[in-house]
């Protein structure tokens, strides 16, 4: 009786309206047809559903299959907006779920113009249940695509990519081929093969006037790729890359292509790793043009002070920007002095954001982040084969240690991880990857004594124990949300940040806590940080600051960061 309550106090709130059915956030669980009614009932009452928004919601096989059957009657219907609709489902039941639901438009003839299906972490199977809806007729008038955060990998991305050219040719033979505008498929691991899959449809479409795919492990070979689809969609308007690898080759290859897209408002390059080469070679390509450029962000990609000049010069002619955000870079006081300047001298300094994590500049040269262009074809290749399983870490061959990570992880000392060489990163990760719930807590605690030496008074072992920390952090956080292991992985960190006891009653974390701590402050507001365990952290760290004051001025930093 309760569930029947709560179903009636929701379509209560539910909004109806003669445009559409929107039952988003209201948390239901509908399992099969019954608990189906109340929406069902909606979508029928509506009498011109041009939209659908079930976000929110969790949708069994069965209550799918009543949706369709309602949404039969309905050609009209313009925008599918299921958002994370499968929360706790299993992977078996969401494609035939998928299946249900475009059968039912496709029965009911109707052409969508908007379809959203992010963060339902469905991944290549998901698209199987999909692929027919994106062939289908349905689908030849779309425009907006959206699936962030499905955990598609290579194979989901090469899947949408065949289903995609299918629906394109398809659609022109009837004489009207698809013009997708908006394409975004972030956090979903596409990687290189997936990102070239796409590239090729991109490039056949050429209608695109967003393209969103942050988060993905992107080298410079799947940037180039993408580049050159790029170029045939001269109506670009909005570029996401961020957190992708694009380092000073991929650079070279998009600047390559930015003089034929001066349709360009916002471009996000924040996080990838350009360093001053790669931002150099963008804004020689920027200088130029590119009149409608609103908003370009380049944060955290270890530009130094030359570079960032370069890229205040090109916005000089930029009648329209409103925001350059280059924090997180490596300016150093006077630097960050030059550029202030450097953009008053023609009245752009409003539109500077934050400096407030700028970095000094290092001492030593610039390193090369592996990408000099100097190794051959081959060698080329076979980098790529490593760099497409490791995401955004340089691959650095191992040559000078006969230490293993195993060894690190048998006795992690300072010593053994310095002696892991540059490649620690990767090859700490290949041996302790979280591939179940089970392999959680110790990923964690791996986690904690890597972390405990970012405090090391020896800057290249701080240095060293902070990148390898937070890309640990960052593969982490990718894993939990698309497996939906957010809460063990946040229970594992309050236990071992010593916030909250864990069931083994006697444990106590022996790691240098400022160290972690450190770390988590220097992270906390990055976008792969997911929110849940930021409130988390924020909630129990306020209730451990009135008991114990240790580390408070860390842990206030880190409760700031929050806000």
């Amino acid at each position: 009786m309760a569930n029947v309550d709560a179903l009636t106090e929701a379509l209560a709130k539910t909004k109806v309206d003669r445009n559409g059915v929107s039952f988003a956030g209201k948390s239901l669980k509908l399992d099969n047809e019954d608990d189906a009614n109340e929406v069902t009932e909606a979508i029928n009452e509506c009498t011109d559903l041009e939209y659908l928004n079930l976000e929110g919601n969790t949708l069994g096989v069965n209550a799918a299959r009543a949706v369709a059957k309602s949404l039969e009657k309905h050609p009209e219907l313009k925008r599918a907006l299921w958002k994370d609709m499968f929360t706790g489902r299993m992977k078996t039941e969401i494609p035939k779920a998928l299946e249900h639901l475009g059968n039912g438009l496709v029965t009911a003839g109707a052409r969508l113009v908007e379809l959203d299906l992010s963060d339902n972490a469905f991944g290549p199977i998901g698209v199987e249940g999909l692929a027919a809806l994106l062939r289908s007729s349905s689908c030849y008038a779309l425009e907006e695509l959206r699936l962030n955060n499905n955990g598609l990998g290579i194979t989901g991305g090469k899947l949408l990519a065949a289903a995609l050219t299918d629906c394109y040719k398809s659609s022109k033979e009837q004489g009207k081929p698809l013009a997708l505008k908006v394409f975004v498929a972030g956090r979903n691991r596409l990687e290189n093969d997936g990102a070239t899959a796409l590239a090729q449809v991109f490039k056949m479409i050429g209608t695109l006037e967003e393209i969103a795919m942050p988060q993905n492990g992107i080298y410079h070979v799947g940037i180039k790729a993408l580049s050159e689809a790029f170029v045939h969609n001269k109506g670009l308007r909005i570029l996401n890359l961020n957190d992708n690898t694009i380092g000073s080759k991929g650079a070279d290859h998009i600047a390559g292509v930015l003089p034929h897209l001066q349709a360009l408002t916002d471009i996000n390059f924040g996080d990838c790793l350009l360093k001053t080469k790669g931002a150099s070679r963008l804004a020689e390509a920027l200088t130029d043009g590119h009149g409608n450029l609103k908003d370009l962000q380049l944060g955290y990609n270890e530009i130094r002070v030359d570079g960032a000049l370069l890229i205040a010069g090109a916005m000089k002619n930029k009648l329209k920007i409103v925001s350059l955000q280059l924090d997180g870079n490596q300016f150093g006081t006077k630097g960050r002095k030059e550029l202030e300047t450097k953009l008053k001298e023609f009245g752009k300094l409003h539109v500077l954001g934050s400096l407030d994590e700028n970095e000094s500049e290092e001492s030593e040269e610039e390193a090369d982040d592996g990408e000099d262009g100097n190794s051959t074809e081959e060698e080329e290749s076979a980098d790529e084969s490593h760099q497409s399983h490791n995401n955004s870490v340089t691959i650095v061959e191992l040559t000078d240690s006969n230490i293993s990570a195993k060894d690190f992880l048998k006795s992690p000392n300072m010593d053994n991880f310095m002696a892991l060489g540059d490649n620690r990163t990767v090859l700490i990760y290949e041996e302790i990857k979280t591939k179940d719930q089970q392999d959680i807590d110790s990923y964690v605690k791996v986690l904690m004594k890597i972390s405990a030496m970012s405090n090391n008074l020896k800057t290249d072992v701080s240095d060293a124990s902070s990148k390898c920390a937070e890309y640990l952090y960052k593969q982490l956080f990718i894993w939990a949300q698309q497996e939906d292991h957010l809460w063990p992985v946040t229970n594992s960190l309050l236990i071992n940040l010593g916030l909250i006891k864990g069931e083994d009653k006697k444990f106590k974390p022996t790691w240098n806590m400022e160290g972690c701590y450190t770390v988590i402050k220097n992270i906390i507001h990055k976008n792969y940080f997911p929110e849940s365990i930021r409130m988390s952290l924020k909630l129990f760290m306020q209730r451990n600051l009135e008991k114990n004051r240790d580390l408070a001025s860390l842990k206030n930093q880190i409760i700031a960061s929050c806000d």
